[in-house]
């Protein structure tokens, strides 16, 4: 991959975690906790959300030598007391990151389905466009699918807490190793999921 690509993925990637933070903080300001808001987080600024490590000199690292990405931004800060919504609203907060993500995977795939065939055959906007498109599509769907794993500390395994407390607690006690089985699952599992999700919502 040259490196105008890696760098392309990278913004991509980085503006796509900075809408998945910031829905956490949405929607938890929405439901009554103002904690975001009060730390400065409920931006759509990147440089509020990214960590030196973890957005900037990691993912760039494994992206220039092997064109794989892992890496995070720094987790919107909220207090479940505050929500209004004591049974679901962690459950909530917690899908609204992985849900934007797959919201932006939505409309632009629909957009291209409908008109990367507009697109490839218009000689005024560039073809690669479409593809461009497609990268933003892919990455928004390993971002949502990704983090919806269960197992800490990704979204998934609140998810799953909010919804089976005793299992959820299981899972939860699994610490550092949970990060270790969800890279195995997105190692092993995802490729295929990812490519039949793209499938459904582009067509092709």
């Amino acid at each position: 991959m040259d490196i105008q690509s890696v760098l392309f993925l990278y913004i991509i990637i980085v503006i796509s975690a900075v809408f998945h933070e910031y829905a956490h903080g949405l929607v938890a300001y929405y439901l009554g906790d103002p904690t975001a808001k009060n730390e400065g987080r409920l931006t759509l600024n990147p440089l509020v959300h990214m960590d030196l490590f973890g957005t900037v000199m990691f993912p760039l690292l494994l992206l220039f030598t092997s064109g794989f990405f892992i890496g995070y931004a720094k987790p919107v800060p909220y207090n479940p007391d505050n929500l209004r919504d004591k049974k679901y609203g962690s459950l909530k907060v917690a899908l609204a990151g992985p849900l934007s993500n797959l919201f932006i995977a939505l409309v632009l795939g629909l957009f291209l389905r409908f008109f990367a065939q507009l697109i490839l055959t218009n000689s005024v906007i560039p073809p690669i466009l479409s593809t461009f498109i497609a990268y933003i599509v892919i990455t928004n769907i390993w971002l949502a699918l990704f983090n919806m794993i269960p197992f800490p500390p990704l979204d998934g395994s609140k998810v799953l807490y909010d919804l089976s407390p005793k299992l959820g607690v299981r899972v939860m006690n699994l610490g550092a190793s949970g990060i270790i089985l969800a890279l195995l699952v997105a190692f092993f599992l995802l490729p295929s999921l990812i490519s039949l999700v793209f499938w459904v919502i582009v067509g092709s």
